[in-house]
C-alpha cells in the first residue's frame, strides 16, 4: 500500500469517526429533546388539572386571568386555595396582585368574612387587578393597595420595596403570599418581605413564597431561616416551587 493510499484511508477513517460522533450527538440530542417535551406535557396536563380543580372548587361562572409565566401558576393557585378554605384566614396579605388576588378573594366569599390586602407597584396592574374583582364580584373581599417601589432600610441594609403604609396600622395578618416584587427590581428583591412584615404574623399564620425553585428565593430563605427561627419551613411541590412558612400557635399546658 503506498503512502497516499494509506493516507485516503487514514481520512476517510478520520471522517467516518468524525461523522459517527456528530451522528451520536444528535442522538442524545433527540433524546434528550424528546425528555424534555415529555416532561413539559406531563406539567402541562397537571397544570389543566389544577386549573379545571379551581374552578370546580371556588363554583367560579367567569374565567379567570391568565396564569403561568409572570403570572402564578395554576398548582400555586391550588396551594393557596387548599390553605385558605381549610383555615380561614381572616385576614391575607399578598406581594403583587393579580389571578390569585381574584381566587383568594373567591375563597373569602365562600369562607363567608375575611379580607385579602394586595400590595402592588404597578398602576396599571393595580388597575387590572381591581376590574378583575369587579368582573366577578369580589370588591368587598379585597383591597388592591398602590405600593410604588420605596427606598427600605432593614438590618443596615438599603432596599427598594413596596411602600406599604397604606396597610392598616394594626395587622395579625393569618395568611402572607409573597409573589413580588419582580427580580428586575434589585437583588434578593423580595427578601424584605421578611423583616417587613413577619413580625405582624398571627400565632398560626402560614407563609407561602411563589418560585421558590430560584436561587435567589433560596438565598432569601436562608436568610429568613437565620433571622426568624422560631418559623419553620418546607417546600410544597408546584412547578416553579413553593416554600411554606409557618409560625405555629403555642402549645400550652394542660
Amino acid at each position: 500500500m503506498g503512502v497516499a493510499t494509506l493516507a485516503i484511508a487514514v481520512l476517510i477513517f478520520l471522517v467516518c469517526l468524525y461523522t459517527l460522533h456528530k451522528v451520536r450527538n444528535m442522538h442524545l440530542l433527540v433524546h434528550s429533546m424528546r425528555d424534555e417535551l415529555q416532561a413539559e406535557i406531563r406539567n402541562s396536563y397537571d397544570q389543566l388539572e389544577h386549573m379545571h380543580g379551581l374552578h370546580v372548587d371556588l363554583g367560579l361562572t367567569k374565567s379567570l386571568p391568565g396564569t403561568r409565566g409572570w403570572a402564578a401558576s395554576p398548582d400555586f393557585l391550588a396551594e393557596l386555595v387548599r390553605y385558605a378554605l381549610g383555615e380561614k384566614p381572616a385576614t391575607v396579605v399578598e406581594c403583587s396582585s393579580g389571578t390569585s388576588t381574584v381566587v383568594l378573594a373567591r375563597c373569602m366569599q365562600i369562607n363567608g368574612g375575611g379580607k385579602v390586602y394586595s400590595l402592588e407597584h404597578d398602576p396599571v396592574y393595580a388597575a387590572k387587578t381591581r376590574a378583575q374583582l369587579a368582573r366577578h364580584g369580589l370588591g368587598a373581599f379585597a383591597e388592591v393597595i398602590d405600593a410604588p417601589m420605596d427606598q427600605i432600610t432593614f438590618n443596615g441594609e438599603s432596599w427598594q420595596w413596596y411602600a406599604h403604609a397604606g396597610l392598616p396600622q394594626l395587622l395579625d395578618i393569618d395568611m402572607l403570599v409573597i409573589d413580588g416584587p419582580p427580580e428586575s427590581t434589585g437583588r434578593l428583591a423580595r427578601y424584605p418581605a421578611g423583616p417587613a412584615l413577619f413580625p405582624k404574623l398571627a400565632q398560626g399564620a402560614v407563609v407561602l413564597l411563589d418560585d421558590a425553585n430560584r436561587g435567589s428565593e433560596a438565598e432569601i430563605l436562608q436568610r429568613w431561616k437565620s433571622e426568624f427561627p422560631e418559623l419553620s419551613q418546607s417546600m410544597a411541590f408546584c412547578e416553579k416551587g413553593c416554600a411554606v412558612i409557618k409560625k405555629q400557635a403555642p402549645v400550652f399546658a394542660t
